[in-house]
């Protein structure tokens, strides 16, 4: 009788030099996160957690509140150089300060890991990501650009000239003028819905899981859809803020803009889980 060959038999394999996953990701993809489930109160409880973040660390929180202040007054300056531009670049302003934020969304993670948050740590946040900061920082370049394009296309078929610096609110705020600004706040709203979906909490995922641009846009366009009501309040709350912070002279943003930016990385944390580390 001839003996009949047997296949080797699969090689061992010790689960234990089995690599891990990337973090947050159970089946290969960041898609898999299971992002919660708010209630209306959460962002009062990011709020409360960003105000203690900035007493926490107040030299940091101060310096950064200083680059909100002359960000405030350049808008101004931008509001009596060329007001056609003011109101895109206000959103502008107000939705992309996270990446302002990113030494603030350091602190805060600092302090979660009990670690001791530190100004030169903070401002050197944003290497180990840099190039996914700059591709996701390009992209919403653009729709800000697409934004003041179109807000220049609104001026320009409703007024012939564009109203001098001195009687512009009167003007544009005129119930002649009804149609335009229906107009105008449509589009605006458009814009920046699409921005603040994106960029909700884009960044601070994108420094905390080092994720790529893509990934932690669609994640935050999840997170808004899953809890639409909560974000729109959130949104509507960070520009209540910061326009009651413009007042006066936008010495509130020494506060504001700090207190929100630590605010922030609470938002992201109360919505996405935090990575396994070893």
């Amino acid at each position: 009788m001839t003996a009949t060959p047997t296949e080797p038999a699969p090689p061992h394999t010790d689960p234990a030099n089995t690599p891990p996953p990337p973090d947050g990701a159970t089946s290969g993809s960041v898609f898999a996160l299971q992002l919660a489930d708010l209630s209306p109160a959460d962002p009062l409880r990011w709020l409360a957690a960003g105000w203690r973040d900035f007493v926490g660390c107040p030299k940091i929180g101060l310096f950064y509140g200083l680059c909100f202040f002359l960000m405030g007054h350049a808008l101004w300056w931008v509001f009596q150089a060329a007001p056609a531009y003011v109101l895109a670049l206000s959103a502008g302003f107000l939705l992309m300060g996270p990446f302002l934020c990113l030494g603030l969304y350091d602190a805060s993670r600092a302090s979660e890991t009990g670690r001791r948050p530190s100004l030169r740590a903070s401002l050197t946040a944003w290497r180990p990501t840099k190039g996914t900061i700059a591709i996701f920082a390009g992209v919403l370049l653009i729709l800000e650009m697409l934004w003041g394009r179109a807000s220049l296309v609104v001026f320009a078929v409703t007024f012939n000239t564009m109203p001098s610096t001195e009687n512009l609110l009167k003007v544009l705020f005129s119930l002649q003028n009804l149609e335009f600004l229906i107009t105008y706040t449509v589009v605006g709203a458009i814009f920046a819905g699409l921005i603040f979906v994106t960029s909700a909490i884009s960044i601070p995922m994108i420094l905390d899981r080092q994720v790529d641009a893509i990934s932690a846009g669609l994640t935050s366009i999840r997170a808004c859809l899953q809890n639409p009501g909560v974000m729109v309040f959130w949104g509507a709350l960070i520009t209540f803020t910061v326009l009651l912070a413009m007042l006066p002279w936008f010495l509130g943003l020494f506060v504001a803009g700090p207190v929100l930016g630590h605010a922030t990385w609470h938002a992201y944390r109360g919505l996405v889980p935090p990575p396994d580390r070893p």
